[in-house]
């Protein structure tokens, strides 16, 4: 019965086959650095238990998600949970959901590592200059 499966629908088991996730320089500088939001929260004496960019982390999954996106729902829960399972399984959540999100993305060619950087460089410049 499972050789009749595969014949008639051969690529159904590359279909159902996570991707192989190769290290990315960047993410893993951030994931090094260790500065969890709850660590962060203390350190400041801020007592809201969501860093402030969750709502935009959960906003673009949302976006990510729309009909005839090229990172569907299922694909990118999956993808999360593989590498929170294995990569970014010493990063506290939410950090390691914002991390595989970024991991998904750059491994799609939706963004890239140079890119990411450049614009993490900008955040951080606008927030130091306050």
């Amino acid at each position: 019965m499972g050789d009749a499966t595969e014949k008639n629908n051969p690529g159904a088991d590359s279909a159902n086959k996570m991707p192989e996730f190769s290290s990315v320089s960047l993410l893993e500088k951030i994931r090094m650095q260790g500065k969890a939001w709850k660590d962060l929260a203390n350190q400041y004496g801020v007592d809201n238990p969501d860093p402030p960019w969750k709502i935009n982390l959960d906003s673009t999954c949302e976006a990510l998600s729309a009909e005839q996106c090229a990172l569907p729902v299922l694909e990118r829960r999956n993808e999360e949970d593989t590498l929170s399972e294995s990569m970014y399984k010493d990063v506290p959540y939410p950090e390691r959901q914002l991390l595989a999100l970024a991991h998904s993305m750059i491994q799609r060619g939706l963004i890239d590592e140079d890119e990411l950087a450049l614009r993490m460089k900008y955040v951080s410049k606008r927030l130091n200059s306050v």
